[in-house]
């Protein structure tokens, strides 16, 4: 078994030293053989996502919802043979650390276990790209983008020269992700996906990522096919900060942290100090409090307290309840993929690890959930809209 993992680690090493980049050994040596951890941010290269010196915070409510401990659920097709406990369900391959439940602006439900709390920051990976569509929208609302069917090319002209296919390219493609690009999301050690892992890598771990946007391929023309990837958002990362003329750290704060009264200032990870390039697509780590006021605003259309922050028209493009492009709309899913529809529908930003961000508007619910690890993926919004559709909310 030693023999064999030796070789394993020799052919991988070998195959780094083929590849054009060393990202995967970075990655290796940052994050160990897992990937990335909730906490990877604190031995990350980042930026610094500052608050407003006045926070919101959601008061408790008087009534716990202590139920929510001794509820069964039956689910279907069955997850398992016996009905189970909200807990029962998330814990085990799932990893559950937090759940936070909040409706009508008040905590009705908070629980962790292990090392997390509610106010610690933790990385919310893929939840990054609902907070980069949010950060569009506001960009598209100022006038900063005209529209969002401009070809990309409006924004960064220098990929004009690269290939035909990037003036084809618009926003509304990467907010569906039908980028057309030749680009995968795959964590496989594989020797046959190493090449594919090296992309990823360098994406997480290289020190230039605009570099690596220009020497990109297309698989397919732009808008032919819905394909979930990461590089499209963290492209739209780029044209925000293009479009604007402010660092995608600076803009996130002055128009999303600082208006919405987070209680702790958030991280974003960038490519390297000399391009401080934000990791739009999967770097924000903050707490499970403060992405709750994420949900909020969508919750409210687009308004937080009094106050608009982005149109009520990208709200509803963002969380339509339909089955078009796999209902994916604007880095957000609504449930319409589940097998069976549910009377009160929800909308959710989904990361690695389950980091989850769930709203249910008919019930006023926010959901939020913090892990290490999630074998099931997406088993956790499918509980929470379970857990939503109870007669006791």
């Amino acid at each position: 078994m030693k023999k064999l993992q030796l070789l394993n680690n020799l052919a991988l090493a070998a195959s780094c030293l083929i590849l054009t980049s060393c990202a995967i050994v970075r990655g290796y040596k940052a994050d160990g053989a897992a990937g990335p951890t909730s906490y990877s941010f604190e031995h990350h290269v980042h930026d610094t996502i500052a608050n407003s010196k006045t926070a919101f915070s959601f008061p408790y409510a008087k009534q716990q919802a202590e139920w929510i401990d001794t509820l069964h659920f039956f689910t279907q097709p069955p997850a398992y043979k016996k009905p189970r406990t909200l807990w029962q369900a998330l814990d085990g391959k799932t990893d559950t650390q937090g759940v936070l439940i909040i409706q009508n602006d008040s905590i009705i439900y908070e629980k962790c276990v292990g090392d997390i709390t509610t106010d610690r920051l933790a990385t919310v990976f893929s939840v990054s790209k609902s907070i980069t569509s949010l950060l569009c929208g506001i960009a598209v609302d100022e006038g900063y983008i005209k529209s969002i069917d401009d070809p990309v090319t409006d924004y960064l002209p220098e990929l004009k020269k690269k290939d035909r296919m990037w003036q084809k390219l618009t926003i509304r493609h990467l907010l569906d992700m039908r980028s057309g690009l030749a680009f995968d999301d795959t964590y496989s050690l594989r020797l046959k996906d190493l090449k594919r892992l090296n992309a990823m890598a360098k994406l997480n771990y290289g020190k230039n990522v605009m570099k690596q946007i220009k020497g990109l391929k297309f698989e397919n023309e732009p808008g032919t096919k819905h394909k979930y990837e990461s590089m499209t958002t963290q492209i739209l990362g780029v044209v925000i900060q293009r479009a604007t003329g402010q660092s995608y750290t600076s803009y996130l704060s002055e128009k999303v942290w600082k208006p919405l009264q987070m209680e702790s200032p958030a991280i974003v990870n960038i490519d390297s100090k000399k391009h401080r390039m934000a990791h739009a697509f999967g770097g924000i780590s903050t707490s499970m409090k403060d992405l709750a006021k994420i949900g909020r605003l969508y919750l409210n259309k687009g308004v937080w307290n009094g106050k608009r922050i982005v149109s009520e028209e990208w709200i509803r493009q963002s969380t339509d309840y339909n089955t078009d492009n796999d209902g994916y709309h604007f880095s957000w899913y609504n449930t319409s993929w589940m097998t069976e529809k549910p009377e009160y529908p929800g909308f959710y930003a989904h990361g690695i690890r389950a980091q989850v961000l769930y709203v249910n508007p008919y019930k006023h619910l926010i959901m939020v959930r913090f892990g290490k690890r999630d074998d099931t993926y997406a088993f956790i919004p499918y509980m929470f809209e379970l857990l939503s559709n109870r007669k006791e909310f």
